[in-house]
């Protein structure tokens, strides 16, 4: 026991990496923390128990191997600690960064309930990680013998690569099918930098081109191509698009100008930040320079745009959400971050009218008091009656969460079958939609959700389409096949 490099919890206590400065880091869209040195990471992962029934495993998506390469780390054994995360998740050091751990691995881990501080493992997979590119050890992307088939994936969010990935590893082609002019999905436009560097997408999905994976940008199901063209030019299809259609507030003069949707802010921001010409920054109505800004909201993507508009140095920046801190399902930890740097958060408080003529200029609002439990389990806002008043305002974000999009219109495939939500309908036993050979993984199924329950739907509706597709292939070269 007394070379055991493990259970140092009672004497070591909890840390995470240092952050910067408030004042600092609100002037830059850099990430907010420096990465674990050597030293500090193997003394974190050394407080891991090693408990006989890892809840940190059990609690992630992807069902990590999380004890298994904290020990390793600890001993110092950073290379095979990297394998082993990496034979689990195809982005670890993405899922490092953006996991809201507090809700998953670490809000389960045992000496969290302990009292002692939860391993901070997040922190520590994004350090491994990150070493393991420095180090050279992330190996190229070599595709497997090839199979003759060919696979087309419509979404190039983290569902999308992570099938394309895991396909062409098996020797399939596959070709990827994205509206936007870079892959990445949400992680390239949706998330600002301060919580994901943008050269930490762009890598990865460098890596996946130089594997051979033919990625098809700007290009628009419906318009550049219908859904039976691309079934005639694929042996299968996976629908991976995510869910882009933002929820919208019914209220008096919501359509006025400045009132706008945190995607279209956020994808703004994120373009600036690649130096691309954003007329809308140039115009101003998607810069919050300046502005009184009101965020709609409680969720991950409202902390975004709250901390993107103090960095694009608004005047004030106020978040609104109808419930109390308790019951918003954003991440504590990001609300933190972004009162440390300036944003004012109003409490059980719901826009019911938008003020301005040509264009915004306040937001008229009820205090709102929380009564019974709805179906979500938290306690459901009624307004206050006799409390409303008036928030000055420039810039109005509504960042109400999103649904799906109409893809069966979209796509021209009347014969897509939807849920009465919006999502795709699928055999949970295939994860085949309604259409034979077109499967369909990610937020467009399980509506909007996780980066990480991204990665594992893409993950699963893998071995789903490698079993079709051996299927097909054995139909057409005349085998029977066992059903």
């Amino acid at each position: 026991m007394a070379d055991n490099p493990m259970l140092k919890f009672v004497g070591l206590g909890q840390a995470y990496p240092d952050k910067r400065a408030a004042d600092d880091r609100a002037d830059d869209f850099l990430e907010i923390s420096r990465s674990f040195i050597l030293d500090r990471a193997e003394e974190q992962a050394s407080r891991c128990s090693q408990c006989g029934v890892p809840y940190c495993s059990t609690h992630c998506p992807l069902h990590n191997h999380i004890p298994d390469w904290l020990r390793l780390t600890a001993e110092g054994r950073l290379r095979e600690a990297y394998e082993l995360s990496n034979l689990t998740s195809t982005m670890p050091e993405i899922c490092g960064r953006i996991c809201p751990q507090d809700r998953l691995c670490e809000g389960n881990c045992v000496i969290e309930f302990s009292g002692h501080g939860a391993v901070t493992i997040g922190s520590v997979e994004k350090f491994i990680t990150d070493t393991a590119w420095k180090e050279g050890w992330v190996e190229p992307l070599v595709p497997g013998k090839a199979m003759g088939q060919s696979i087309g994936v419509i979404g190039a969010g983290p569902a999308g690569l992570t099938t394309a990935e895991y396909l062409r590893v098996a020797g399939y082609e596959v070709h990827v099918y994205d509206r936007h002019d870079r892959a990445g999905g949400l992680l390239t436009y949706g998330i600002p930098g301060f919580k994901l560097e943008k050269d930490v997408v762009m890598r990865r999905i460098q890596r996946l081109k130089d594997g051979g994976i033919v990625f098809h940008e700007s290009f628009e199901v419906g318009r550049d191509a219908t859904m039976e063209q691309l079934r005639d030019r694929h042996d299968a299809i996976l629908i991976a698009t995510g869910v882009y259609k933002p929820r919208d507030i019914r209220a008096p003069g919501v359509g006025a100008a400045g009132v706008v949707k945190a995607l279209d802010f956020l994808t703004a921001s994120n373009r600036a930040g690649f130096g691309d010409a954003v007329p809308e920054h140039e115009d101003g109505s998607l810069l919050a320079t300046g502005k009184n800004v009101v965020v709609i909201g409680g969720g991950d993507t409202a902390m975004d745009c709250v901390r993107t508009a103090i960095r694009q140095g608004a005047k004030s920046v106020k978040c609104l959400y109808r419930r109390d801190r308790d019951n918003m399902p954003g991440s504590q930890r990001e609300v933190a971050n972004a009162e440390e740097e300036g944003v004012e958060f109003v409490w059980l408080t719901a826009p019911i009218a938008f003020e301005g003529t040509d264009h915004v200029t306040g937001v008229k609002v009820t205090k709102m008091r929380l009564g019974q439990p709805d179906a979500s389990g938290r306690r459901a806002p009624e307004p206050d009656p006799g409390s409303e008043y008036s928030l000055e305002a420039d810039l109005v974000i509504k960042a109400l969460g999103y649904d799906p999009e109409e893809l069966p219109k979209l796509f021209g495939a009347d014969d897509l079958s939807v849920t009465r939500w919006g999502t795709l309908r699928v055999d949970h036993k295939t994860m085949m939609t309604s259409l034979d050979g077109v499967f369909a993984a990610g937020d467009i199924v399980r509506g909007a959700s996780l980066v990480v329950w991204a990665i594992r739907d893409g993950r699963d509706v893998t071995e789903h389409m490698h079993r079709y597709l051996a299927a097909k292939a054995k139909a057409a070269s005349g085998e029977r096949v066992l059903a």
